[in-house]
Formats: structure tokens, sequence, C-alpha cells
């Protein structure tokens, strides 16, 4: 598979990658152009292909390759429309690396936007400030699976929120809620009537009934997957597998 790069900010040296067309030279520097250069050798006459991260997909045929700056001839330009509907992962905060796992998992599999919410039974805490650090954290792995993957739109990481504001989310989208002792299973369930549909997953403890109550009074959905109880950086991905199929994108 060809070599791709995501060039994210605007380029000044030749034009951006949302304004390039055929015949056009992108220049990539910095750590893009390292990476290419030094640790995956590109070479000159190599085709690849180049993304904004926004709909913008290039291909074209690398004319200079060095540690600090990669040129590419453009020789086609296409556009991706945005995914409808739009998958969303509302990941709770949970130890070690394991809500890290399931963004980096969910960012291959296809996922519109991650959004960290912290549950009553979440271990792991984000004030202000580490929740701005969070963020970034989860939008950089986001960054690197998406430009892994090759794909031409690039998740959004947005602001914590409260089991409220995953509540105040069901009045525009369909929310299922993935509780283990739920009657529904997911394959059951209708996900291609709606924008938008916001997977929720809970921290190892599980989601409180509380909470549970609060989803469900809002109109979220709960729905099982299997019989067996996963981890909260596997249960994510999972159901998005599972979505993928049910909209036929797999």
């Amino acid at each position: 598979m060809a070599l791709h790069f995501l060039v994210d900010e605007p380029s000044a040296d030749g034009p951006a990658v949302t304004d390039a067309v055929p015949g056009d030279e992108i220049i990539i520097a910095g750590a893009e152009a390292h990476h290419a250069a030094v640790v995956r050798r590109v070479r000159v006459g190599e085709e690849v292909t180049v993304g904004d991260g926004a709909g913008v997909w290039l291909t074209g045929v690398v004319a200079a390759s060095a540690p600090k700056r990669v040129a590419v001839t453009v020789t086609a330009r296409t556009i991706a429309a945005p995914p409808s509907p739009r998958l969303v992962l509302a990941q709770a905060l949970a130890k070690g690396d394991r809500d890290e796992l399931a963004v980096q998992a969910a960012t291959e599999l296809g996922v519109d936007e991650i959004v960290p919410w912290q549950g009553a039974r979440s271990v792991s805490r984000w004030s202000d400030d580490k929740a701005i650090k969070g963020v970034a954290r989860w939008q950089s792995i986001v960054r690197e699976a998406a430009k892994q993957a090759h794909r031409p739109w690039v998740p959004r990481v947005s602001a914590p929120v409260s089991v409220a504001g995953l509540a105040a989310r069901a009045a525009d989208a369909r929310v299922l809620v993935l509780e283990p002792t739920a009657a529904t299973a997911l394959s059951a369930v209708p996900v291609a009537d709606g924008a938008e549909i916001v997977l929720v997953v809970g921290p190892e403890g599980g989601i409180a009934p509380d909470e549970l109550d609060a989803l469900a009074d809002a109109g979220a959905i709960a729905v099982r997957l299997g019989d067996t109880v996963l981890r909260t950086s596997t249960a994510g991905p999972a159901a998005l597998a599972v979505v993928n199929a049910r909209l036929g994108r797999w």
C-alpha cells in the first residue's frame, strides 16, 4: 500500500493540500518528511497519497526526498464525502492505557467523533488542566491512527462531558449504551435511520445504575454485545465493527 501523508496545516512552501490540483507540487516538511525519508525510506518516483484530514485526497509521485523536505507532484485529486450516518464513540475514562487503546482501534474502525466522559465508576479523573492534556493526547492518537488507516476524514475528539452531556445528545442522535445485562442485542437495533449513532462505553466497573436511568430517560437504548463482558478497551471497537457491518460498509 502506498505511503500516506496527512498534512492538515497550510504550507509555507507551495500550495496547501486543500487547494492543490494535478500538476501542483506539494511540500511535506517537519516530522512527516523525516518519517517518510528516514523511517519509511520513500524514494523519488514512488507513488504516495496525501490528505488534509477533511476529505481532500491527493495521489502523487515523489519528486524529491530528504529528511527535512519531501516534494510530491500531484497526479489526481478527489473529495471524499463525510460519512453518514456519523459514528460517535463516547468512551469513559479508564485506568492505564485502556481508554487510549479504545481510541486508537475505534479510529482504525471508522469512528467519526470520540467523546471522553467521566463516569461515576471511572478510576481515571481529568481535572481542568488534565482534561486539556488528555484531549490533546487522544487527538494525537487519533491523528496517527487515521493516517495509518488511510482515512480521508480524521475523527474529532470533543471536550469531556458528564452523563448529562451524553443524555442531551439523545435528542438528535440514536444513543446506544453498551450494557452486558441489556435484553436487546446491538445486532437487533436499527442503525441506518438517523444522522448520528452514539455508542456509549462505560469504565472498568461499568455504568452506574443512576447513569443508566438518566440515559434511558433521555431516550437512549441499552444494548449488549454477546453473552460475555468485554473490557472497556474492547467494547467500543467491537460495537463499531457490528454497526459497520449493519450499515453495509464492511
